[in-house]
C-alpha cells in the first residue's frame, strides 16, 4: 500500500499547520498494516511489533539494535532489542503472550543494561508487546527501583498514543 504524502506539493504552510499535520498519514498507513491475524511468536515479532518500531525510527532517527549481545555476568547475560537516541530504550517481544513473565524479564534486562552501559540517564525505559497489546516499565537507577506501568495500548486502536510515548521517550 503506498503511502500518503504529509506534504501536499504546491500548498502553502506556515508552521503551525505542521503541527496541525502531525503524523496522522503515517498513522493512517500503520494501522492498515497493523491487522494481521498471526500465532506464532516470530510473525507477532515481524508483522506486528517490527512495523512499530521502524516507524518509529521515521519520527526520532533512533538507532535500532535487533538482538545486541550482552554479558554482565554468569546471571546477567542475553541478548537485547533496544532503541537508542537520546535514551536507551528496551523492547521485549511477550513470550507466550505472557506480560507478567515477560515484566520479570524486561525488569532484568533493564538491571543488567543499567550494568553494561556508562550514561548519564538515570531512567531506563521499557516496553513489552504481545504485538497486540504494550505494557511500559522502567529502572530508576539512582533508586534502583522498577516501576512497571498498569496501562496497556492495544493496537491498532492506542497507536497513536502509543507512538506518542515511545516518540517522548526517546526524544
Amino acid at each position: 500500500m503506498p503511502r500518503a504524502a504529509i506534504i501536499q506539493p504546491g500548498q502553502s504552510y506556515i508552521f503551525a499547520d505542521y503541527f496541525k499535520l502531525n503524523f496522522a498519514p503515517r498513522i493512517s498507513w500503520l494501522t492498515s498494516v497493523l491487522h494481521y491475524s498471526v500465532v506464532s511468536e516470530m510473525a507477532r515479532r515481524e508483522f506486528l511489533i517490527a512495523p512499530v518500531l521502524t516507524d518509529l525510527l521515521h519520527y526520532t532517527q533512533a538507532t535500532l539494535n535487533v538482538e545486541y549481545p550482552v554479558a554482565v555476568s554468569n546471571q546477567l547475560k542475553g541478548t537485547l532489542d533496544y532503541l537508542q537516541n537520546q535514551q536507551i530504550f528496551v523492547v521485549i517481544e511477550a513470550k507466550n503472550e505472557d506480560l507478567e513473565r515477560s515484566f520479570v524479564q524486561l525488569a532484568i534486562e533493564l538491571i543488567a543494561l543499567d550494568q553494561w552501559i556508562e550514561s548519564d540517564q538515570t531512567l531506563l525505559p521499557g516496553a513489552i508487546s504481545t504485538g497486540n497489546i504494550w505494557q511500559f516499565g522502567q529502572f530508576d537507577r539512582q533508586s534502583r527501583v522498577i516501576t512497571q506501568d498498569l496501562d496497556l495500548y492495544r493496537v491498532p486502536a492506542d497507536l497513536e498514543d502509543l507512538l506518542r510515548i515511545l516518540i517522548k521517550t526517546l526524544n
